[in-house]
């Protein structure tokens, strides 16, 4: 008589869906750590999409493109250099609101718009405000090149301070906050980011004053 039963199946090899299975979930498990850990790193500062609504409310005309955020990064860490090549960094600067501002010398709408961030930092840089430039001018002599760019154009009140090793921008680049320069990132006292401007813009204008002044209420 013959056999019209299925072919019997081989059993799945337990071992191979064990290792299967434990590879996955450590996968999950990493995953979960790197998102974790990056939106922890994100969140240096507490949302504050008010504050936020207020500066990109102000930001009109000349000042449309700054765009407020509010999301919670905070730079207080973000490390630079002062003239005498001293370390130092946002957290240097705490209790001021800053138009943080990174240009180089080779970068033509940085240079532009500098003569308009002077005129803003000599009308409203006070124990309040400050305009902080922070020149990415890397290589042999460049920090030669930034100072002779100050110099040259006898800026009152915009110091020099800088950042040779591209970090503070690369960082910048990595959370997608900025693309090239020039960029203005405006910072409330705690170093905690609530807006963005990515391109140069004519802040020595009614439009550029509303905003710095929007921002200076904000401590009221």
């Amino acid at each position: 008589m013959s056999d019209n039963s299925a072919p019997h199946q081989p059993a799945p090899n337990r071992s191979r869906l064990f290792i299967t299975l434990a590879v996955a979930g450590v996968a999950v498990a990493i995953a979960a750590w790197t998102y974790l850990g990056n939106a922890a790193g994100a969140k240096e500062c507490p949302v504050q999409a008010e504050a936020a609504a207020t500066i990109d409310s102000a930001a009109k005309g000349e000042l449309a493109a700054l765009m407020g955020t509010g999301e919670g990064r905070g730079y207080k860490t973000m490390a630079f250099k002062d003239a005498t090549g001293k370390d130092v960094s946002i957290a240097d600067f705490s209790g001021k609101a800053l138009l943080v501002n990174f240009w180089a010398s080779w970068c033509v709408p940085c240079r532009a718009e500098m003569p308009a961030l002077d005129a803003i930092a000599t009308k409203y840089n006070s124990d309040a405000f400050m305009v902080l430039p922070i020149n990415l001018d890397i290589g042999e002599g460049g920090l030669e090149k930034a100072k002779g760019f100050l110099d040259e154009n006898q800026f009152k009140n915009l110091p020099l301070y800088a950042d040779s090793s591209f970090a503070a921008f690369e960082r910048l680049k990595r959370e997608a906050v900025a693309v090239g320069l020039p960029v203005t990132l405006v910072l409330d006292e705690n170093g905690c980011e609530l807006a963005v401007l990515q391109g140069p813009a004519e802040w020595h204008t009614p439009d550029g004053e509303a905003v710095v002044e929007a921002l200076v209420g904000l401590k009221s």
